[in-house]
Formats: C-alpha cells, sequence, structure tokens
C-alpha cells in the first residue's frame, strides 16, 4: 500500500513534549509576571488586578526586565525541550524497532527469529511476547503444511509408481496372468481414489465452507458404530455404544464422517481377539461430548501426541490390512476445529487409546 510521507512517531513525540514543555513554561511565566506587578495587593494571593495595564508600558518592570528574561528562559526551553523529547522518544520507541525489524524478518521468511524483549511488563513488551508467540504457531503451522505436503507427495506417488512397474511388466510380458494384473491396478487405484478424497475432505473442514444444521450427535455416532459392525464382528470386536439426546449446529455428513474415522480406527487398531470399543455420548455445560475408547497396544504420550498429524500412524501400525491412508485422526481434528470444538487423545492404562471430543451445544431453542 502506497502512502504518503509523513513525521516519524519519534518526531511527533519529540514535537508533542516541546510543544506541552512550553505551554507548562509559559503559563508559569504568565502567573509569575502578573503576581510580580506592582501595586497594593488586596490580599496575600493576588495582586491588585487594576494594575495589570503596568504590565505593557514599557517603562514598566515588567517589559523592560521581565520580557527579556521570559524570552531567554522559553528559548531554553524550547532547546531543551527538543533535545530531551528526542532522547527520551527515542529510548521509548527502541522497543517498537525491535518488534518492526523481527517483522521484516518475518516477512523476508525468516520465522525462527525471537524477539525476547526483556524488563518488566508494559504495552510494547506485551506487544513483543504476543509478537513471538505469532511466530512460533506460524513456524509450527508452516513446518507441518511442509510435512503435509512431503507425505502427501510420497503417499500419492507410491501408488502411482506402483501403478506404472505392473503396466510395464504387462507391456514387456505379454502372456503374463492380466486378471492378476486388473486385480493389482484396481487395488492400487482404491488407494489412491480414497487418498484424494479424504485429502479433498480435509480441505473442506478446514476451509468451513459447510452447511449448518440440527444435529443429534449421539444418532451419528450410532450410525456409524452400525456401519462399521460388520468390519467389528470380522475382526472380533465388540462394540459398546451409549449416550443420551446430544443436540448441536453443524454439518452431519462431517459429523458422521468425524464419528466414523474414530470408530475406524478404535476396531482397526484393536487386540487381534477379544478387542473392546466403547463409544458414548454425553451432555454437560453448553457442550456435548463424544468418548470413542478401545482396547489395544499400550502407547506411549509421545505416540499419542502426533497421531492427529496427517499420515502419522505410529510405527505398529503401517502392517496392518486396514491401516488407511493415514489421515483418519487428521480429518477427526479439522472436523473438530471447522466446528469450534476440542480433540484430546489419551492413552489407557491398560493399553489402548480414549479420544474425547467436545463441541458447542446446540441453544435450547433449536434442540428440538
Amino acid at each position: 500500500m502506497d502512502r504518503r510521507p509523513g513525521l516519524s512517531v519519534r518526531l511527533k513525540l519529540t514535537l508533542s513534549y516541546a510543544g506541552f514543555l512550553m505551554l507548562a513554561g509559559a503559563l508559569l511565566l504568565a502567573a509569575v509576571w502578573v503576581f510580580l506587578l506592582r501595586g497594593t495587593p488586596t490580599s496575600y494571593s493576588f495582586p491588585d488586578l487594576s494594575n495589570l495595564p503596568l504590565v505593557f508600558q514599557r517603562g514598566s518592570f515588567g517589559p523592560a526586565v521581565f520580557g527579556p528574561a521570559a524570552v531567554v528562559v522559553m528559548a531554553f526551553l524550547l532547546v531543551f525541550g527538543l533535545a530531551g523529547g528526542w532522547v527520551l522518544a527515542g529510548r521509548m520507541l527502541a522497543p517498537l524497532t525491535r518488534v518492526t525489524n523481527a517483522t521484516r524478518m518475518a516477512a523476508n521468511g525468516s520465522l525462527s527469529h525471537r524477539i525476547r524483549l526483556p524488563g518488566r511488563s508494559d504495552e510494547f513488551r506485551e506487544l513483543a511476547d504476543a509478537f513471538d508467540s505469532m511466530l512460533a504457531q506460524l513456524e509450527a503451522h508452516v513446518a507441518e503444511q511442509q510435512r503435509f505436503a512431503a507425505n502427501a507427495s510420497h503417499e500419492l506417488r507410491t501408488p502411482l509408481a506402483i501403478s506404472k512397474a505392473l503396466l510395464d511388466v504387462a507391456r514387456t510380458d505379454p502372456d503374463h496372468d492380466t486378471g492378476e494384473l486388473v486385480d493389482r491396478l484396481h487395488a492400487v487405484n482404491t488407494r489412491a481414489i480414497d487418498l484424494t478424497e479424504a485429502l479433498l475432505l480435509l480441505s473442506r473442514a478446514d476451509r468451513r465452507s459447510f452447511t449448518r444444521e440440527p444435529v443429534d450427535l449421539s444418532l451419528v455416532a450410532e450410525e456409524a458404530a452400525e456401519t462399521l459392525l460388520p468390519l467389528a464382528e470380522k475382526r472380533g470386536v465388540t462394540i459398546e455404544t451409549s449416550g443420551d439426546f446430544t443436540p448441536m449446529i453443524g454439518s452431519q455428513p462431517l459429523l458422521l464422517q468425524l464419528a466414523t474415522n474414530l470408530v475406524h480406527n478404535a476396531i482397526v487398531h484393536n487386540l487381534p481377539a477379544n478387542g473392546h470399543v466403547w463409544v458414548a455420548t454425553s451432555v454437560r455445560t453448553r457442550t456435548v461430548v463424544l468418548t470413542v475408547e478401545n482396547t489395544g497396544e499400550k502407547l506411549t504420550h509421545e505416540l499419542v501426541s502426533t497421531l492427529t498429524e496427517p499420515f502419522q500412524r505410529g510405527a505398529e501400525r503401517i502392517s496392518t490390512d486396514h491401516a488407511g491412508v493415514g489421515l483418519g485422526l487428521a480429518i477427526v481434528k479439522s472436523i473438530t476445529q471447522a466446528h469450534g470444538g476440542t480433540l484430546t487423545l489419551a492413552a489407557r492404562a491398560a493399553g489402548g487409546l480414549r479420544i474425547t471430543v467436545k463441541l458447542p451445544a446446540a441453544p435450547p431453542h433449536t434442540g428440538g
């Protein structure tokens, strides 16, 4: 944005300091001038104001003696005010200069720089601390986006490379079993399509471009559990659902995707046999809660803290037959944030994972 050149803040503050100092000096000299009037005072505090015209007579004490002295004093106050104001303004605005330099560095791509302004708390230090916090969040966000782009490129390149290899085999070996080749190509393309759809869903949730409507989260959770019941029975996992009416405002398709991802994750990453999944919904003050727990291997805190990052499955999760594309919990996190909620992951002491989603409840008049 182009702007016309103007006075710097430091110069404005300097002129303001000097101006106020001159005004205070003028008022003080005027008061002294009045109280030095010759004549008989009517009280100990005020002179005889009837003698006020004597101040302007050339032969009087005022113009002849006090006037030149006042000019000298005012000139000194002007110089002192400008010099002192310039120094004081510079010292006061020094933290702002550091903030400006840090802003320029950030604009040039250096997000690792921090101001770290020393001293006690004041407006400038609060600004510097807020700016440092913003830089830290931006740096983390950019790093996350870079990891996401690299992982997405890798995940998309893998099925394409496999497809190319299969097609090369078919071209160089015409006698190869085409039925097996077609099946493998179908599986690879299905995975690529699933990954692309997951990326689109993640982008849609991040943009928050969806229609909001009244939703009962308990029904959404039950629908997700019923949909995945065949998979649970196939893997020997028991699903238990419980909960009351949990009204909220949001996107029913996205919330169904959220619940489906959570239940699917709980089923797939469970014990090899006799596993359990608990799905519960509840209502708290202005909040609806969806909790999904499952049995399974014991997880470390470090691993749990990374599970919501895109393409992070955990070392023991990649080899499973239903490992997915690594975006399940990342999509859950984006949908939760898009609805103004919070997502919490915690390892269970007995093994497995407890995932809690807290979302804003619907106002009373929209709950029906």
